[in-house]
């Protein structure tokens, strides 16, 4: 037989070498695993994805992102990028589920209801992340530098929360990365003057304590600041009582049935993440609870059951327009 030529034996060994090597190579690119990608810099990472027209954006870790002049197919892997995404008119082709929610939080169901789901509040499922052949990723606030990675080898990738988990900052930088940098200016505007007239129609109410907490199956949880929320009633000028004043560990700061007092003030806003299942069905049992009930606020008449999916978690623009709404019709004139 002429060298360099093998019979069938050797034809099936040489395309099973061909074939393996064709699994190692896509393993490497779903992986990153021992592939000789360090991604040390974080820079212009996923630029080799984009056709056509780019433009160089920073993410909100500070990394150089070169994304599409003008993306049309954006993934949103967090609740706030979902948010503001649709607040700037573009329609995500994959989002990750809510917290507490089998798919988009429930204030943005209607909106949401033909978006794939390609992963949850723990993280992306890669899989379904490539299946929706998206051209740029919004990534929240992931910080895990491997699950960074693998986003890379899909798509250019954007941090878009910094470490402030400011709405506001967030729908700024969407809006550069979307190419939606007038109409982010034009929502921000239109926040303002809404926030005006919010606090016109409190009248004395202005100056009231207000205090918001989320109720599960786990117990009662309070926000702290530094989360969504906190920043929308300090736009409000509201005082926070007790705790509410500080910055919490997390996202929120589970409380004692015996120090559920931490929850009172003049004005309580409380609820669950979901509106139907176990969480709002035990928000009833909370309720019926003499600690609970000795609350001024409840006392009062002054609290009002919110939707937890838009008030405790992690919000965003839509969320933050929707909540001076609720403010209004609850404590306005």
């Amino acid at each position: 037989m002429p060298a360099g030529l093998v019979g069938p034996a050797g034809s099936r060994s040489a395309r099973s070498r061909l074939t393996a090597v064709a699994v190692l190579t896509l393993a490497c690119a779903l992986t990153l695993s021992a592939c000789g990608s360090d991604d040390s810099d974080g820079s212009d990472k996923g630029g080799d994805k984009v056709k056509g027209d780019v433009r160089t954006i920073k993410d909100a870790t500070g990394a150089s992102v070169k994304v599409p002049a003008a993306p049309q197919r954006v993934v949103a892997l967090s609740e706030m990028d979902l948010d503001t995404a649709l607040a700037l008119g573009v329609q995500p082709v994959g989002l990750t589920a809510g917290r507490g929610q089998k798919g988009a939080p429930e204030y943005l169901a209607d909106k949401a209801k033909d978006i794939d789901v390609v992963g949850a509040v723990t993280g992306p499922d890669i899989e379904k992340v490539v299946a929706a052949k998206p051209d740029v990723i919004l990534a929240g606030q992931i910080a895990d530098g491997q699950v960074l990675k693998q986003l890379r080898t899909v798509a250019p990738t954007v941090v878009t929360i910094g470490k402030d988990k400011s709405w506001k900052s967030a729908l700024d930088l969407t809006g550069e990365v979307l190419n939606k940098q007038s109409a982010a200016k034009a929502f921000l505007a239109g926040y303002d003057k809404r926030l005006d007239e919010v606090k016109k129609s409190l009248g004395d109410k202005a100056g009231s304590t207000v205090s918001v907490a989320r109720y599960s199956a786990k117990g009662t949880a309070v926000m702290q600041q530094g989360v969504f929320i906190s920043d929308v009633l300090k736009d409000l000028g509201f005082k926070r009582p007790g705790l509410q004043n500080k910055k919490g560990a997390g996202h929120s700061t589970p409380l004692s049935d015996e120090d559920i007092q931490q929850i009172d003030a003049d004005w309580l806003f409380i609820g669950t993440l979901a509106s139907k299942g176990k969480d709002a069905n035990v928000f009833g049992e909370l309720k019926k609870k003499p600690a609970y009930r000795q609350l001024d606020a409840v006392k009062g008449g002054h609290v009002t059951e919110i939707d937890g999916s838009k008030w405790t978690s992690l919000g965003g623009s839509l969320a933050a327009m929707s909540v001076l709404e609720d403010i209004q019709q609850a404590m306005g004139k």
